[in-house]
């Protein structure tokens, strides 16, 4: 039996499970449980240097979710009422063009300093942001494009988020616009 197999075998019922508690629908967790899978097979070179299965296993099982739930809702065009496991901002939950003129320019506006605040971070954090939020790869993805652990790539978000925090709000115009 192959290392795939026998996690699989070990965790197959435990991923199902969060599956289901996470779609609270038979059909979306089997949906979800096959692109899980898919995932971990794809990114079975992996594998040999996980400590906890489980763990990277539970990380695959949420990041899919979201980035499931992600792609559903701007394929919907309207705005839904945020499940409190997902930690995604609502903003992300509201299409654009649904938004009044004056909200737009407003966000079009905040839009712009955040772009001029990126644009001040060490180039490895906006690189990082930039594919993780702008082209939404998984952590493991931007792993894999840039050479470097899971965990890595996760300390650089952080950090990344932390720093872009710190530039905005010891800048007094951009703390003022965005903390209004």
């Amino acid at each position: 039996m192959s290392k795939i197999e026998t996690v699989y075998e070990q965790h197959n019922r435990s991923i199902y499970y969060l599956c289901l508690k996470l779609t609270k629908n038979q059909a979306e967790a089997e949906d979800l449980m096959q692109d899980v899978w898919m995932k971990v097979v794809r990114y079975e070179s992996y594998l040999e240097n996980v400590d906890h299965e489980k763990a990277w296993l539970t990380t695959i099982t949420m990041n899919t979710f979201r980035d499931k739930y992600r792609k559903d809702v701007r394929r919907s065009k309207h705005m839904v009422v945020q499940p409190d496991q997902l930690d995604v901002s609502i903003l992300d939950l509201i299409a654009a063009d649904t938004l009044p003129i004056e909200d737009q320019l407003a966000k079009a506006d905040v839009s712009e300093l955040i772009q001029k605040k990126l644009g001040e971070l060490d180039s490895i954090y906006s690189k990082t942001v930039f594919y993780f939020y702008v082209k939404q790869l998984s952590l493991v993805e931007i792993a894999e494009m840039m050479k470097v652990s899971i965990g890595t790539v996760k300390s650089r978000l952080f950090r990344a988020k932390q720093r872009l925090r710190e530039l905005i709000l010891n800048d007094a115009e951009t703390a003022e616009m965005l903390l209004v």
